[in-house]
């Protein structure tokens, strides 16, 4: 078990804070729990997270994947945890959520990093998040995300295209299938190439086109049911110097054409759902 250094006093600091946000939540929306809404805009997230609802529509999101608090989900490599500040406490007191996150032993230097940093923040504020659970995702060693078949939803945000890079989407789609029951919902939202992008396109640029992430989730066992544009930017022509990095919030070209990269703004986006079949 790993031990974090953080004091006591901070951490009961935080989860008196955090259980008083969730109730504030609940009773100003006169709910047992707190509304999709206000988590979004809660005072546990940072400016900068709640900053990026505008390009991120969080709400409406989890929304068209038909997320309920009472389901058990999956959040399929959550980085910083984004969305887990939103899904963690929604689902906390009727449901369950597992967080696949990077393994320890992945070979990628920057993926245990990033699970530690993902660890502490769980740690950091029981009352939000205590009830995470956090498995290792890292196919082909490490796949058991879930009990086989437990799951109602997995959700996976702009991340396709780092199986591509690793020629392991077949190996990820197959690993949610085995983990949602029958009738279970997989959504996936991801950075949105042109139609006749070539693979090649798909490998280096972090653009996906949305036919190939249908085939790859149809390959894998499940069914089609609806696609959004909830998250698309029609201003975004998807060909950058840096890839979908060279947009906000990376800026990887710098200073150079910043204002007009920032006008662009975030990625021009595909929203799908999918359902394992009965």
């Amino acid at each position: 078990m790993r031990l974090f250094k953080t004091p006591i006093a901070a951490l009961l600091t935080t989860a008196v804070a955090g259980s008083f946000a969730l109730t504030s939540f609940a009773d100003h929306h006169g709910g047992g729990h707190a509304s999709l809404e206000a988590l979004a805009a809660g005072a546990h997230r940072s400016a900068e997270n709640i900053a990026r609802n505008d390009a991120r529509h969080p709400v409406e999101t989890l929304e068209f994947f038909g997320l309920e608090a009472d389901m058990t989900v999956i959040e399929i490599l959550p980085s910083t945890g984004w969305y887990t500040e939103i899904i963690a406490p929604y689902v906390r007191d009727q449901g369950k959520l597992y967080a696949a996150h990077f393994s320890p032993n992945a070979s990628l230097s920057y993926m245990a990093p990033n699970l530690r940093n993902f660890e502490a923040k769980m740690s950091s504020d029981p009352s939000l998040y205590g009830k995470v659970t956090i498995r290792h995702l890292n196919p082909p060693h490490e796949v058991v995300i879930a009990p086989a078949e437990s799951a109602d939803m997995a959700l996976t945000f702009r991340n396709v295209h780092n199986w591509i890079m690793a020629d392991q989407q077949n190996e990820f789609f197959a690993t949610f299938f085995a983990a949602l029951k029958p009738g279970g919902i997989l959504g996936v939202v991801e950075h949105r190439a042109k139609p006749d992008a070539g693979m090649e396109v798909m490998k280096t640029s972090g653009y996906v086109t949305e036919a190939y992430v249908i085939e790859l989730a149809e390959a894998a066992g499940f069914e089609f049911v609806a696609s959004s544009e909830i998250n698309a930017n029609p201003k975004d022509p998807t060909v950058h110097p840096r890839g979908v990095w060279t947009l906000p919030p990376n800026f990887r070209m710098g200073d150079e054409d910043r204002e007009k990269y920032a006008a662009i703004g975030e990625s021009d986006r595909m929203t799908l759902k999918f359902r394992k079949p009965l």
